[in-house]
């Protein structure tokens, strides 16, 4: 089995540029990305201490795969238990900030895909957050699948922007209540897939957080699955753990 290969080789499901913390409270996002990151939890961000999740996703024909992941965003620590391009289970932590001093594996795989996975459970925040993006809100428009309208906000990146994947386009389709609904994500380069399709759905609070857990859709015609499970999270200052229900 050597699924975690066949991810890395295929390019990045959903991920922008290396950016897993807010930039710049200071400087002003467009009003609707400011909506959805309220209810996402933004304002209550500096209270979360540690993350725990497992990040587990399938297209079909080409990979399965479980990542199981904790992160302290504040002291930049990623803790991983997954499996190596050969199938053998592996099990590490490291410092984002020493990254460089990592083996190849943590540096060429481990990183990457943690990346990739924090970008499907914090997505909404990601786009408030990730401030070189140019964003525009189209008003309502009719869902690319099934019934029923949304707000149309695409969030661009500079092709010049550096990172994982510069260029890329992602298109939120948000509902009335500020959740996203729908995402369809167009790589800006040559990476595969290069068209995501997806739900945004299974909604679930833990602590002060909400998260989606649940994604069903296409990756480049392909039928695509990802879920998110085991959330948790311990806020600064406690040794419990709230998990989501």
């Amino acid at each position: 089995m050597r699924n975690a290969r066949r991810l890395t080789k295929m390019g990045l499901l959903l991920c922008g540029v290396l950016v897993l913390v807010p930039i710049s409270w200071a400087q002003e996002r467009a009003p609707i990305l400011e909506k959805i990151a309220k209810t996402y939890g933004v304002d209550s961000w500096d209270q979360i201490q540690a993350i725990r999740y497992t990040w587990n996703g399938e297209i079909t024909g080409l990979f399965k795969a479980a990542h199981k992941w904790e992160w302290e965003p504040k002291a930049g620590k990623v803790s991983y238990e997954g499996k190596d391009k050969d199938g053998k289970p592996v099990k590490v932590s490291y410092m984002r900030s020493e990254l460089s001093s990592q083996p190849d594996n943590v540096k060429n795989e481990v990183e990457p895909a943690f990346v990739n996975d924090n970008y499907w459970l914090l997505f909404p925040l990601h786009a408030y957050w990730d401030t070189s993006a140019n964003v525009t809100d189209e008003g309502m428009k009719k869902l690319p699948t099934g019934n029923g309208s949304a707000e149309h906000v695409v969030v661009k990146y500079p092709a010049e922007l550096g990172g994982y994947t510069p260029g890329d386009t992602w298109e939120l389709y948000v509902g009335k209540d500020d959740r996203v609904e729908y995402l369809v994500f167009h790589h800006g380069g040559t990476k595969k897939p290069s068209l995501v399709n997806a739900t945004w759905a299974g909604y679930k609070k833990a602590g002060p957080l909400l998260f989606s857990t649940e994604h069903r859709g296409t990756a480049d015609g392909k039928p695509l699955h990802i879920f998110i499970s085991d959330v948790s999270v311990k806020l600064a200052g406690s040794d419990t753990w709230m998990k989501a229900p």
